[in-house]
Parts: C-alpha cells; structure tokens; sequence
C-alpha cells in the first residue's frame, strides 16, 4: 500500500505558490537511443539530409506548440518556444554537427555529442539561470534525436490525464507543460530547476503550485503515492502520516479562504489604523502580466524587468518593438506610474545561450549598468524606445546595479543625449520623465547623498544588496544559512538609505523578495519606506497587513529590530505583533 511508507519531507525552490495535495504521477521520459556507426563518403549527402529533415520537422512540431501556448497563456510564455527554435537555427552549431558527419559519423551520433558538448558546458558554469537554458538545449536535442530515430513519444502523454494529479518529474520541458490537461494538474515537483526555469515560469501563469530544485523527489516518488506540495515553504511530503494529511487539510481550506478574502480588498488603499498610508506597486517580468498587477490591486508598477525582453532570441529587440512593448504596459497601468529597468544583463542573465560571457564572478562582474555602459549602442536604442513610451503614460527609467557617482553621471549623460536626437526628430516623450536608481551595492548605500542629487528616487534591491553585503551567493545552497535579510547589517544599510533619501526630497521604495515577507515588510513600514514592490499575487497579503496593524507599532518595533543582532528574535517581536492575523504559512 502507497500510504504504508514512511512519511519523507524533501526541501527544495518554493518557485510558484500555493498548497496542494493528491496522487503522484511520476512523469519519466525514456531515453534516446543514440547509434553509433562509421558511415562511408558516398552516406555523407543522405546523413546530412535526415538531420535536414529531422530538424525541419522539430521546428514545425515547435510551431505547433508555440501557437497552442500563444492562445492559451499569452505571447511571452509563447516566447519560451523560440529560444527553442533559435537553438535550431544556430549556423555555427548546425556546422559543427555536418562536420562532425562529414568526419564519418552517423547523423545521431554527430548531433548527440556537438548538443551534448553545449549542454554540459552550460551546466558546468554553475550559475542558476544558465543551468536553466542548458536545459533548452537538452529539449532540443531530445527532439531532434527522437525525430532522427523515428521515436514519436518519449514520455506518456499529459494531455490524456483522466484524475487530478501531481506531477512529478525529473525535470518538465515548455512542451510538456503546454501539452498537459491543466485542469487535472494540481501541482509540480520536480528534481532539477530554478525560479527561472520555465517549469516554474509556467506554474506560476496557470497558479499552480510548484516547487523545484528537489534533486531525488522523481526517485524517491512512486504512481498513486499520496504527494503534499507546498509552493509557499519550498517543501515536498512524500506519504505523509493521517495527522500531516489533516494539518495540510486545514491550512488549505485557510489559505484558499484568506487568498479569496484579500483580493475583496484589493481597490482599497494600503494605510495603517492609524493613517500611515504606503505605496504597493508590483513587479513584472512580461508585458503579459499586466492584467495580473490590475487584478491584484497594485498601484502601478515598481519594477519592470526588461532583460527578459532580449533573452532567448537570436537578435537584439528592435527600438519599435520595444517601444509598442512599453506603450502596452504604460497605457495599460496609467494613470498609474510602471517604472522601466532598464536592462539588467549579465550575472545571471545573459543574451543568448551560446554567447554567454566567461567570468570568474558573474555578479560582480560585466553586468547591469556596466554593461549598458560599455554598449552605448544596445542602451540608447532601449531609452529611445522607453522615452517614446513616456508620451502616452506615467513612466519611469531606473538604472540597475549603480556602484559609483561616475556611472550615474554618464547614464544621465546618455539619456540627454536620447533626448536630444528625438526632439530634433520631433518625437514625442514626456520631458519629466522621472529618472532613478537601483540601491543594490554596499557602496550605493555609502556614496547615496552625492547619488540623491541626481535623480528623483531610490528602489532598493534587496535581494543583490544581501548578497554583497553578507558575501552570500543567493543561489549557492551551500551558504543558503547566511542569506539572511533580517541581518543587522541590511536593515541598517536600508535604513541609511530611506533617511538620505528623504533628507534630499526624494521617495525611497524597495523591489526585492524582503517586499514580498510580511515580517521584512512590517519592518519596512516601520522604518519609513515609501513604496513596497512585490509579485502581483502578493500584494494583497502585503495590503492587508498594512491595513491590520498601527504605524506605531511598526516604528517601534523596526527601531528595536535596529539595536538587535539576532534575526531570530527579530522575527519574533513581529510574529508577537501580527502573528494572529496572518496563516503561518504566510509568515
């Protein structure tokens, strides 16, 4: 019997949010074979046109999905599927594959082992978010192989689940999960992956449940196991006992219940008992996540992340499509602000797969503003786009990761320059346009008067400013312990900045995960900060625990969280405040 096994608790990426619990299907892929022989010169002509035809016939299987994903969730999930196909249509790699049959390998052979090559050298870099694109390639490279063999399916089909389940998987590829019936998927855990990796992009577009990142959970899971998947905590239980079934019962009937009540509060405005009033903005990565800002009572948006527009795509955007990207979103939000980041490359994003720069420290290195920087070229063409964008709404510019007063001047620098070419152009922009920084870099924190006098405001990115400030890698589970926000260290450095941000006149926000911990964002409030900006879906717990609590209270207690040294206890004086109020799972 499933439920006879000794319950197991595995902890892994809390990549979508959400509670669910039901009966496994473990979805296992077979392998490709993959034959090996030497071919004759007179085979050379016919190999090279089965890999031709191979190719040809993944991309039109690509495009098929594509357009299901484009109808069903939006063109920037679509999107994953062209870093797919930009994968196929890579010259250089297709060359080395004919060379390789040319050398006197069969088609399989010679294409296995030039995908396998990228992939385990992208995996090799360590980095979460190439590890994630090494996975493109290997889908690729499955497709390619199964459709050089012959082999249609690799793996059952989703598409024709007739239960609710819980899919758990080693990993699950863009293709996978638009195929599945997504009504019958309570949830996804799977082995390998990040809160980048496009398993959980697309848990989070359907509100699914999901945690990543697991390792074994495909191993250790059999079909009909009874699965507990909670995507708030990162956590997975494998037969869990009678008494872990009915905890997890009642704390999904609670947090169905106070998810359903909050978004009845949405259109009211975030303010304390007392009348302290905050700004809750949201944080996008797509244009398509828009209606979600809307419908989770954001006032407007606090960070947008441009980056995702340029990667996974053979090109560079051009300054039209970026521009009708921006007027979309700036139309669409007004007259609320969306503050537009200006791309954010390198460190752990970069602009394609096979071009990847070599770094020995990728954060610290050729990233951010530094790169823009360096690529006057790539920079003016997206503040073209972002200005133009200005004209029909309520937009900002933010520069990311400023270290120095250098920096800033010559971004402004540029931008002026931008502004000047679409004037005598007779472009239209809004000359007020609000410029400001990403607060990211100890150093930022130290140099911030001289910073203050050059732009309208700060948004500090707490989840770079932990890690350089505790020199804990946020993606490295082997120092995971020491990412710790609640650190003395970071709440005196943020503190430092909301005070000289308000002694020069300009407003202070935050756009990091601290915004979207009630117990960080309690602080937050305490300590003066002007604006919140958190995922969509977390605002309206973050609202309600403004409107719950006194803006004294908050003062206090982030004072007291000033003079402490133990995070532990910190947390504490604010689960005493707000506890009562909130599931535990929130907190």
């Amino acid at each position: 019997m499933a439920n006879s096994r000794r319950e197991v608790v595995l902890n892994g990426i809390a990549a979508s949010p959400g509670l669910a619990m039901g009966k496994a299907v473990v979805f296992a892929k077979r392998d490709v074979r993959v034959p090996f022989r030497r071919i004759e010169q007179s085979e050379i002509e016919g190999e090279i046109a089965r890999l031709h035809a191979a190719v040809d016939e993944s991309k039109r299987q690509l495009g098929e999905t594509r357009d299901k994903v484009a109808a069903e969730m939006g063109e920037s999930y679509a999107r994953i599927f062209d870093a797919h196909m930009m994968i196929l249509e890579d010259s250089r790699t297709m060359a080395e594959v004919e060379s390789k049959i040319k050398s006197g390998f069969n088609a399989e052979f010679a294409f296995n082992s030039v995908f396998l090559k990228h992939e385990k050298d992208l995996w090799e870099k360590g980095d979460v978010y190439i590890r994630d694109r090494a996975g493109d390639i290997r889908d690729v490279r499955k497709r390619v192989l199964s459709n050089l063999s012959g082999t249609r399916k690799l793996s059952q089909d989703l598409s024709e689940l007739q239960t609710d389940v819980i899919v758990i998987a080693h990993d699950l590829s863009p293709a996978d999960t638009a195929q599945m019936r997504k009504e019958r998927v309570l949830a996804f855990a799977t082995d390998i992956g990040g809160r980048t990796s496009h398993t959980a992009i697309m848990a989070r577009s359907l509100e699914i449940p999901a945690v990543v990142g697991l390792q074994n959970v495909s191993s250790r899971v059999s079909d009909g196991d009874t699965v507990i998947v909670d995507g708030n905590r990162g956590k997975v239980i494998v037969s869990p006992t009678p008494e872990t079934e009915e905890k997890y019962k009642l704390e999904m009937q609670r947090y169905a219940s106070f998810t359903t009540g909050l978004l009845k509060f949405k259109d009211l405005p975030a303010m304390t008992i007392d009348g302290h009033s905050i700004m809750l903005s949201a944080n996008i990565e797509s244009h398509e996540e828009v209606q979600s800002v809307i419908e989770h009572g954001a006032q407007g948006i606090g960070l947008y992340r441009t980056e995702f527009i340029y990667i996974g795509r053979e090109g560079l955007p051009t300054e039209d499509e970026q521009y009708e990207i921006y007027r979309s979103v700036a139309e669409a939000i007004k007259p609320e602000p969306v503050i537009i980041r200006t791309m954010d490359l390198g460190g752990d994003k970069f602009l394609s797969a096979f071009e990847s720069p070599k770094e020995m420290n990728p954060y610290l290195g050729w990233r951010g503003i530094r790169f823009c920087l360096a690529r006057k070229d790539i920079f003016k063409t997206q503040l073209r786009a972002i200005l133009r964008a200005s004209a029909v709404g309520n937009v900002k510019i933010m520069y990311p990761m400023i270290s120095g007063l250098d920096e800033l001047i010559e971004a402004n620098q540029v931008l002026e320059e931008v502004k000047e070419d679409l004037r005598s152009e007779g472009m239209k922009f809004d000359e007020a346009c609000e410029v400001g920084i990403m607060v990211e870099t100890p150093s930022a924190v130290v140099i911030a008067p001289e910073l203050a006098r050059h732009v309208k405001f700060f948004s500090i990115g707490s989840n770079d400013l932990i890690q350089y400030t505790l020199a804990a890698d946020r993606g490295n589970e082997k120092v995971a312990y020491l990412y710790e926000p609640l650190h003395p260290s970071v709440l005196r450095l943020i503190k430092q900045t909301i005070d000289v941000a308000k002694e020069s006149g300009i407003w202070v926000g935050l756009c990091g995960e601290m915004s979207s911990d009630l117990v960080c964002a309690f602080i937050l409030l305490g300590m003066g900060i002007d604006e919140l900006s958190a995922s969509p879906y977390v605002v309206p717990a973050v609202k309600d625990m403004v409107r719950s609590v006194y803006f004294s209270d908050a003062q206090r207690i982030a004072t007291t969280a000033l003079e402490t040294t133990d995070p532990a206890r910190i947390r504490q004086m604010v689960l005493e405040c707000i506890g009562r109020e909130f599931p535990d799972m929130l907190l």
